[in-house]
């Protein structure tokens, strides 16, 4: 999956796709159990790292959705309730959903998720 369309990508709700990059190296999730991706907010601007150990295609676009999601309700001064009682599973739900309803993540996509979700 080409992933130059996310870089400096302007997404619904006011915030920045940054950059999306893929690593050799393992990640673990704040508890040590194995993550797939890492999303880093900085203000409205995200930056997210996705592990390309055995990632189909598929698997990057549900990590792209699922971080997009729960990285605009983190960083989103006032977020909408839509997100309000979301956990993890459900963003991993709501990814996979997507993914199923709107196919491949594209950055029309993740806006269209994101207008979903009233960002």
């Amino acid at each position: 999956m080409q992933l130059d369309p996310f870089q400096a990508l302007p997404l619904q709700g006011g915030f920045l796709l940054l950059r999306v990059v893929l690593s050799e190296e393992p990640m673990t999730d704040a508890i040590g159990r194995t993550a797939l991706a890492r999303t880093v907010i900085i203000g409205s601007t995200l930056e997210i790292t996705l592990c390309r150990s055995n990632l189909t295609p598929s698997d990057i676009s549900i990590s792209l959705y699922h971080e997009v999601l729960e990285a605009a309700s983190v960083a989103a001064l006032h977020p909408p309730v839509s997100v309000c009682e979301m956990n993890e599973a459900d963003f991993e739900a709501a990814a996979q959903q997507a993914f199923a309803r709107l196919g491949h993540a594209t950055p029309a996509n993740l806006n269209k998720l994101l207008v979903e979700f009233n960002f």
